[in-house]
C-alpha cells in the first residue's frame, strides 16, 4: 500500500479542464523564467481564470504579454494564464512544496497583491 494520493487539483475554465502542470511546464521551459506556479482565480464569465505566478531567473526582466504570447506555441486559448503576477518567492511548506492554496488573506500578505483578480 502507498503513501496518500493528493487531489489532482484543477482549474475549470468554462467547463474545460485546465491542469496547473502542464501550464508550469510550459512556462518553466521560458529562458526568463526560474520558476512557475498556475491558480485559479474566479472569473464571472469563466468560472475560473488561469492565473501564472511567476519567479524570474536573477538578472532577468520579461513582461507579462510576452509569458502569455510564449504559451501560445504549446497551449490551447483556454489553458493560456489571462494574466501573470511576477513574486520574489514562493511560500514554501516544510518539505519544500509550494504552497498554492492560501486564501485570499495570506496570499495578499505574502505576494503584496490581492490574487483574486486575473
Amino acid at each position: 500500500m502507498g503513501g496518500r494520493q493528493q487531489p489532482v487539483r484543477l482549474i475549470v475554465w468554462s467547463g474545460r479542464n485546465v491542469y496547473p502542470a502542464m501550464v508550469e511546464n510550459v512556462l518553466a521551459q521560458h529562458p526568463a523564467v526560474q520558476e512557475a506556479a498556475v491558480i485559479g482565480v474566479p472569473d464571472p464569465e469563466t468560472g475560473e481564470a488561469v492565473k501564472a505566478l511567476v519567479v524570474l531567473r536573477e538578472g532577468s526582466t520579461v513582461a507579462e504579454q510576452e509569458l502569455i504570447d510564449f504559451c501560445a506555441g504549446s497551449l490551447a486559448e483556454y489553458q493560456r494564464p489571462s494574466s501573470v503576477e511576477f513574486v520574489d518567492a514562493f511560500p514554501r511548506n516544510n518539505l519544500g512544496k509550494v504552497l498554492k492554496r492560501l486564501s485570499s488573506r495570506q496570499a495578499t500578505r505574502v505576494f503584496g497583491v490581492p490574487l483574486g483578480v486575473p
